[in-house]
C-alpha cells in the first residue's frame, strides 16, 4: 500500500507543478517551480530504483538546463510580457480542449493492455548495470534520435544567443 501512496504523491505533485510552471505569469517563478518539478522527478526515479537517471536528472536538468533557461529569461527582459494580458479571453476554449484531451486519455486508458516484456528486464538491468545499459542502447539503437536531439539543442542555443544579442551602434 505504501508504494502506491508514494507513487501517487509523486504523480499528483508532478502534474500539479507542471500546471504551475505553465500558468505562472512571472517566468522566473515558472523556472523555480520547474526546479521543484525536476527534484520530484528525480525522487520518482529513485523510487523506481533508477539512481543513475535521478543523478542525471539533477545534474543536467536542474543544474545545467534550468540555469540556461534562467539566463535566457534574464537576457530577454520579459517585463513587458508579464504585463500583457494575452489569452485571457480564451480560457474557456482552453478548458474545453483540456477536458476533451482528458476524456480521450480516459478512454485510451481503458483500452490499455500490458504488452510483452522486452529484453531489458530488471534482472538484465541489474546484471549489466544501469550506466552500461543506457550507454549501450543510446549509442547503438537510438544513435540517430540522440544526434537529432543534439542538433535541436544546438539550434536552440544559437537562437537564444541571436535573440539576446543587442545591436551595436557604430
Amino acid at each position: 500500500m505504501l508504494p502506491q501512496v508514494v507513487f501517487g504523491y509523486f504523480a499528483v505533485a508532478i502534474v500539479g507543478m507542471s500546471l504551475l510552471v505553465v500558468t505562472r505569469r512571472n517566468p522566473v517563478h515558472s523556472v523555480l517551480w520547474m526546479l521543484l518539478l525536476f527534484f520530484h522527478i528525480a525522487a520518482l526515479y529513485l523510487f523506481l530504483n533508477a539512481e543513475f537517471l535521478a543523478a542525471i536528472q539533477i545534474i543536467i536538468y536542474a543544474g545545467a538546463i534550468l540555469v540556461l533557461y534562467l539566463f535566457v529569461i534574464m537576457l530577454l527582459n520579459l517585463k513587458e510580457e508579464e504585463r500583457a494580458r494575452r489569452f485571457v479571453n480564451l480560457w474557456p476554449l482552453g478548458f474545453l480542449v483540456a477536458l476533451a484531451l482528458l476524456l480521450v486519455l480516459g478512454i485510451s486508458a481503458k483500452a490499455l493492455i500490458k504488452g510483452p516484456s522486452g529484453i531489458y528486464t530488471i534482472d538484465a538491468v541489474k546484471k549489466t548495470g544501469h550506466i552500461n545499459l543506457i550507454g549501450q542502447v543510446l549509442y547503438t539503437e537510438y544513435l540517430f534520435p540522440f544526434e537529432v536531439a543534439s542538433v535541436v539543442l544546438l539550434v536552440a542555443i544559437i537562437g537564444a544567443v541571436v535573440l539576446a544579442k543587442k545591436k551595436l551602434r557604430p
